[in-house]
């Protein structure tokens, strides 16, 4: 049991904001019915590939209840609907079509949830990626010449959870008040107000000069990457006056003879080359064991740059990860759940749901 035991959630879903808000929600206890169109919709087949499975379909995924419906009938909509009304609460960033539409949801259940991603926030399409590329991080990424493009979908991680947060946020709302309500979510909304977070939108408005590249250095501090005589990479920073004085303490480089009080976090910044030009040759004489010594024996900020290959082969937690990062108490953390086969729980669904599975059958909106 999880802490949203009892919770139960129709998840309609494609790519990844809303399949990991689903995921999330039954890594804490609550029941995620995901509901595909017969054989599979948009993403089943999406690399990376193992056997012919999709690891990223199972990896979004886990812990989940798979049905298959054809949607493109009237009848599979209706059974769809009748799934979801009867859970009280849906995720979708599918199109609201007919009897799946949140309006009409709540004809049937007046108190439904129904919590919906798209792209934009007038429903246009977008996706992490474009939605990214019109933020600006791709033009203050990396060194100068073309947009350097990320490889983490950030915004759809990022709706993916906050997700969640507004889906319970609605249910206890509903539990206050017998009311339920739509939530609404896009993409390109979560970016926006991260980039006002962090002050990036701000800065754009008060300061004359656009935002530089600057490659690796970590902006307004000291961070950067390093290269180790064994041919490894770390990433190493010092953000605080403490983590400058472990720096000088590991390396006993003279950093004093920089004309700035690098207690200061601008001015490790202005004097970040000088700052590289002691520490590149020191980090170049050593392999990477004798870094991670120093380093860790007067606890410096760093981190050694791995492949996932190398995640696996370090970390014995990587082979079975806990089910959700987040730890809620619990005697034992619950363990990563595998994913269903496409379809593999539609009998079962639709007869606990009083549904005529054998009648679904032989008119094809279930498949064999």
């Amino acid at each position: 049991m999880g802490v949203l035991d009892g919770l139960r959630v129709v998840e309609l879903s494609a790519f990844v904001a809303a399949p990991l808000g689903g995921a999330t929600l039954a890594a804490m206890g609550a029941e995620v019915v995901r509901v595909d169109p017969l054989g599979g919709g948009i993403d089943i087949g999406r690399w990376p590939l193992h056997g012919g499975r999709s690891l990223y379909w199972e990896g979004l995924n886990r812990g989940k209840r798979s049905v298959t419906l054809d949607l493109r009938s009237e009848r599979g909509q209706e059974v769809a609907a009748r799934l979801a009304a009867d859970a009280g609460t849906m995720l979708t960033n599918l199109p609201a079509r007919g009897p799946l539409a949140h309006d009409r949801l709540r004809e049937r259940r007046p108190d439904m949830v129904t919590v919906t991603i798209t792209g934009r926030p007038d429903g246009g399409a977008a996706v992490d990626y474009t939605v990214n590329a019109g933020m600006g991080f791709p033009l203050i990424t990396g060194p100068e010449g073309k947009p350097v493009n990320h490889v983490l979908p950030a915004w759809d991680v990022a709706t993916g959870y906050l997700a969640v947060a507004g889906l319970l946020a609605a249910d206890r709302h509903r539990l206050l008040t017998r009311e339920g309500r739509q939530v609404r979510i896009s993409l390109a909304e979560v970016a926006l107000v991260t980039a006002g977070h962090l002050g990036l939108l701000a800065e754009a408005q008060l300061v004359e000069e656009p935002r530089g590249r600057f490659g690796n250095h970590v902006y307004g501090t000291f961070g950067r990457d390093f290269r180790t005589a064994d041919g490894r990479y770390l990433m190493l920073l010092a953000l605080t006056p403490r983590q400058m004085r472990s720096l000088a303490e590991a390396t006993e480089l003279p950093f004093d003879r920089i004309d700035a009080n690098l207690d200061d976090e601008a001015e490790r910044w202005r004097h970040r080359d000088e700052l590289c030009a002691l520490l590149e040759p020191w980090i170049a004489e050593r392999e990477l064991d004798q870094v991670s010594e120093a380093f860790e024996r007067h606890q410096v900020l760093w981190g050694p740059y791995r492949t996932f290959k190398e995640v696996l082969e370090t970390d014995a937690t990587a082979w079975r990860p806990p089910a959700t990062a987040l730890d809620t108490g619990d005697a034992e953390r619950r363990a990563a759940q595998p994913s269903p086969t496409l379809g593999a729980d539609t009998d079962a669904v639709l007869a606990e749901a009083g549904e005529d599975v054998d009648a679904l059958r032989a008119a094809g909106v279930i498949g064999s």
